[in-house]
């Protein structure tokens, strides 16, 4: 897996974490599917947690060049989506991520450590 890809993961868990996210999980798609290498999954407590988290993502990645291609539920914030290309965000409200469940959807999915980045 390309180095600049796993740093830019690293540097989005960083963000999630900074603004005190929870649950941050990292699912390797590697192989797996077409449409990302990664997806980063973490839970907000409030709307304004949610999009503070986006907004430090979106702040950290801008520093190093890189800019979402599209941005999803940033209105509603109970499930916002960050599509960055090989890496795609999803920061859920907690019954949200309850509900949706990605964790088991993509259960194939090597769950990642940040330590291994």
């Amino acid at each position: 897996m390309n180095d600049e890809i796993r740093s830019l993961v690293k540097t989005i868990y960083e963000s999630i974490d900074d603004k005190l996210g929870e649950d941050i999980k990292i699912l390797n798609l590697s192989g797996l599917s077409p449409i990302a290498d990664y997806f980063v999954i973490a839970t907000a407590g409030s709307d304004r947690q949610a999009k503070a988290i986006v907004k430090e993502i979106e702040d950290n990645l801008a520093k190093r060049g890189v800019f979402a291609r599209g941005r999803e539920g940033l209105a509603s914030a109970a499930w916002i989506l960050l599509d960055f290309g090989d890496i795609i965000v999803h920061i859920f409200k907690g019954e949200e991520r309850k509900f949706y469940d990605l964790e088991r959807i993509w259960k194939d999915a090597k769950d990642e450590k940040i330590e291994n980045l």
